[in-house]
């Protein structure tokens, strides 16, 4: 007699929470008392940046990923603003530019030094004035360089070109109140926003134009958020008129009815969702609450599937979540929250349990990389590009970053000083550099144009060189997988 499976099969069924060790959280800091629903947390593979207490203006705290333990009291803060910080964002092109927006009505971008700050950050590289009201959302272009977005209490979303420190798009009557979040879709031609109204709005950008429009998403009083979702549906949380949290899965092609309507319970605070488009994961973490809920979207009814809940003792004041390249792979981790506390922020670790060593590319298909696929002007001129794909199955070594330079007549271009030709770039292997390259002289303009193409050679020989090594490392896997397999070992 067989018995039909009742329990959905899924590789993330048993994805567990586990918060790091003691030592390895970050101690002493003043999380930020403002009351606004922002996660009050960015991360990248490099940065933490935490929205802070600070008195006369606003401020946030950048830490290195490896300073765990107690921050000092003294440690140095970006503080620019004249007025609380609300809402902060990494560029996803540059691993050291953020942007932040603040009550002083201003968004600002800074460049914070590859080592991290020793002292006090009160310069930014570019200031973005056009908001009349507090400024509480700021948003980087996920595929265009130096385009970001800023929401603010005035309605009105901005578009800016940050190298040039100019606005490029202002949409100011589409919102007829508070905008809650703005969500990009996967290439950036759309995104999506949650208002005050009970609204979900698909907004065209480039146009200034409504694509879509759901009215009371959810029919509660209380703030709601809506993201895109990588194969284009709109996921969102909120409350019900039971005051009832909600979560819900819709059809932009037809935003009558929910393809997914969820009930969680009855707290009060805001349910913030976090997004995996690798594995299609949803993480939903509520303002106040000690858990993390997440959940599996798919393509099959019920389209929502709970996976498991994470919890804690204390309740979070705002959470981080690190991107997909900053992830420990070999460890099988698929994401890493920063859950901010009172008084310190802790991160927590999700993992698949794997008994294997080796890669598993059902975890990680490949992810988006830290290049930009398009320029600001490609983009405003109608070019859409989804964003370039990265594998982590090697170690990944980031490239270097270039510093973000605001020019008023043109975008920020690579502005790295030309290597003279006898020099050997940092970073290029001893065995690549061996190979020579002759260049005819008169084939160039000039020794700008050589100090170019010689850098490209130096990156060619050094990228030789490591495809060399991982051939040589891979045959010896193999190798030593054949004989485990023969039983010789």
């Amino acid at each position: 007699m067989s018995f039909r499976k009742v329990v959905r099969q899924s590789k993330f069924r048993h994805v567990f929470g586990q918060p790091v060790k003691n030592d390895q959280c970050y101690e002493d800091i003043r999380v930020s008392r403002v009351t606004w629903d922002s996660t009050f947390c960015a991360v990248n593979p490099k940065f933490l940046a935490v929205i802070v207490e600070a008195s006369g203006g606003g401020a946030f705290l950048v830490l290195p990923l490896s300073k765990t333990g107690r921050i000092d009291k003294a440690y140095p803060t970006v503080c620019g603003h004249t007025g609380p910080v609300l809402d902060i964002d990494w560029c996803p092109h540059n691993d050291e530019v953020i942007a932040s927006g603040s009550e002083d009505c201003t968004v600002m971008v800074w460049q914070i030094p590859e080592n991290g700050l020793t002292s006090p950050l009160t310069e930014p590289v570019a200031v973005l004035e056009g908001h009349t009201k507090r400024v509480g959302i700021v948003t980087w272009h996920p595929t265009a360089r130096n385009v970001l977005l800023s929401a603010g209490c005035d309605n009105v979303v901005l578009i800016w070109n940050v190298g040039t420190a100019e606005e490029l798009y202002r949409l100011d009557g589409l919102h007829p109140d508070l905008i809650y979040n703005v969500s990009w879709n996967r290439n950036g031609s759309l995104f999506c926003s949650a208002c005050k109204d009970k609204s979900v709005r698909i907004i065209d950008p480039r146009r200034g134009t409504l694509v879509a429009e759901r009215e009371k998403a959810h029919e509660g009083a209380r703030p709601m958020r809506a993201i895109f979702l990588a194969d284009g549906k709109v996921f969102t949380t909120g409350f019900s008129r039971m005051s009832e949290r909600q979560l819900a899965l819709w059809d932009p092609e037809n935003l009558e009815e929910p393809m997914a309507l969820q009930e969680l319970d009855s707290s009060n605070g805001a349910l913030l969702p976090f997004y995996d488009p690798d594995t299609g994961v949803v993480y939903v973490c509520g303002k106040g609450d000690s858990s993390i809920r997440y959940f599996e979207v798919t393509d099959e009814p019920p389209y929502i599937h709970f996976l498991n809940t994470f919890t804690s003792k204390e309740p979070q004041r705002g959470m981080g979540s690190m991107p997909k390249r900053g992830l420990e792979v070999s460890k099988c981790e698929i994401a890493r929250f920063y859950k901010l506390h009172e008084r310190k922020c802790e991160p927590i670790v999700m993992t698949v349990p794997r008994k294997s060593d080796l890669f598993q590319d059902d975890l990680y298909p490949d992810t988006a990389g830290p290049e930009a696929a398009l320029e600001a002007e490609e983009w405003v001129s109608g070019q859409d590009a989804s964003p370039i794909l990265i594998s982590l199955r090697e170690a990944y070594v980031p490239s270097k970053q270039r510093d973000l330079k605001v020019s008023r007549r043109n975008v920020l271009s690579d502005s790295r000083p030309a290597t003279a030709p006898s020099s050997a770039r940092p970073g290029a292997s001893t065995s690549a550099a061996s190979i020579h390259t002759t260049v005819p002289s008169g084939s160039l303009a000039g020794a700008t144009e050589a100090g170019k193409l010689e850098e490209v050679m130096q990156e060619l020989r050094a990228l030789r060189a490591l495809v060399k090594e991982q051939g040589e490392r891979i045959g010896r896997l193999e190798e030593q997988l054949g004989r485990m397999e023969n039983g010789d070992a």
